[in-house]
């Protein structure tokens, strides 16, 4: 069977994918705001610790897409979950932004629900060459906005001198 034709209905029960599913309920949903349906992780507790938390959280996120990705993903899948604790850990490292950031954006919580729709439902099946080639370009063009906010405030300095 080959990796792109690999559909079942059942997440495989392994002791690795039962360590993969704790691991991530802890990281994003463990805690609940007393009185409100909000569920939180260690994740954006752990971000509250300048660069060592956000590095922290990033190498756990890490750890579950490489131990989910020893159960036969394909590479689309895969590279959709990287993506996802890319952009967390990106926005998390935004002071302030990210702190509040970490509380929404749950990468642990999305991996999840991307692995159980490709067991599933099938979803996600295929090579992953396309979905990196559009982050790079979605990259490129915020990289190129930038660099134009960033010279039109370098010329509105310049210009009070």
């Amino acid at each position: 069977m080959s990796k792109t034709a690999h559909h079942q209905n059942e997440i495989p029960n392994t002791p690795t994918i039962r360590t993969v599913r704790k691991l991530s309920y802890l990281m994003d949903e463990q805690f609940r705001v007393p009185g409100t349906q909000f569920r939180f992780g260690l994740d954006p507790i752990l971000n509250l610790i300048p660069f060592a938390g956000d590095f922290a959280g990033f190498i756990i996120s890490g750890g579950l897409v490489l131990a989910m990705s020893s159960k036969g993903l394909t590479s689309k899948i895969v590279v959709l979950m990287c993506l996802n604790i890319f952009l967390d850990a990106t926005i998390g490292a935004i002071p302030g932004i990210g702190q509040i950031w970490d509380f929404f954006f749950k990468s642990n919580t999305k991996n999840m629900k991307l692995m159980e729709e490709y067991y599933h439902e099938g979803k996600h099946q295929g090579s992953g060459k396309s979905t990196i080639l559009l982050a790079l370009a979605v990259l490129f063009i915020i990289f190129m906005i930038l660099m134009i906010i960033l010279w039109y405030i370098a010329a509105w300095i310049i210009s009070l001198f």
